[in-house]
C-alpha cells in the first residue's frame, strides 16, 4: 500500500527573521492553549509572532508578546491582543527548554504558528543563540550568492 500524502497545514503565522536572527538548534512542536474568540481571529490569518518568545512562569512554559488580532464579532467576549498564552508540552520538554535557557544562555523562539490537519491550533519553537553581527552578515553574504548562482545558471539554460 502507498503511503499516505501528508495533508498539508494552514500557516497563519511565520516568524522569517528569527531564522536571520537566531542559530537555530532544536525544534519542539507545542500545543496553545487559547479562548474561542483567539482561535476565530487565527482562522482569518490576524496573528503576528515576529517580535514574540516563550519563557518559563512556575515551571510552566508560556508565550509573550505574540500578537492576535482581536474577534470583531466577538462583542464583548473579546481577548486582550496581547495576552501571555500557555504552551501545552510535555513536562520532560518543559524541563529541557528551561534547563538550556538557564544553563546555556539559550532563548526559545517560535517559529510558526499554524493550524494542523485536525484543526488544532499548534505553534513551533525552538532553542535559539544569539547570532553576533558578523555572523548575520556571513548569512546574508551566503543568500545573496545562492540568488546570483540561481540567476547564473537560469541564463546558462
Amino acid at each position: 500500500m502507498a503511503n499516505k500524502a501528508e495533508r498539508p497545514f494552514k500557516l497563519v503565522a511565520d516568524n522569517r527573521k528569527a531564522r536571520f536572527n537566531y542559530a537555530i538548534g532544536e525544534t519542539f512542536e507545542a500545543g496553545i492553549a487559547l479562548t474561542g474568540s483567539e482561535v476565530k481571529s487565527m482562522r482569518t490569518g490576524k496573528a503576528n509572532i515576529g517580535e514574540s518568545y516563550a519563557g518559563a512562569r512556575d515551571g510552566e512554559l508560556w508565550l509573550f508578546n505574540s500578537n492576535i488580532s482581536e474577534y470583531k464579532q466577538a462583542g464583548r467576549f473579546n481577548h486582550a491582543p496581547k495576552r501571555p498564552r500557555k504552551l501545552l508540552l510535555h513536562k520532560r520538554q518543559i524541563n529541557k527548554l528551561i534547563g538550556a535557557v538557564e544553563r546555556e544562555g539559550m532563548t526559545v523562539v517560535p517559529l510558526k504558528l499554524y493550524f494542523n490537519d485536525k484543526g488544532r491550533a499548534k505553534i513551533e519553537i525552538a532553542l535559539a543563540k544569539g547570532k553576533k553581527f558578523h555572523d548575520k552578515r556571513q548569512t546574508e553574504k551566503k543568500r545573496d550568492w545562492q540568488r546570483e548562482k540561481g540567476r547564473l545558471m537560469r541564463q546558462k539554460d
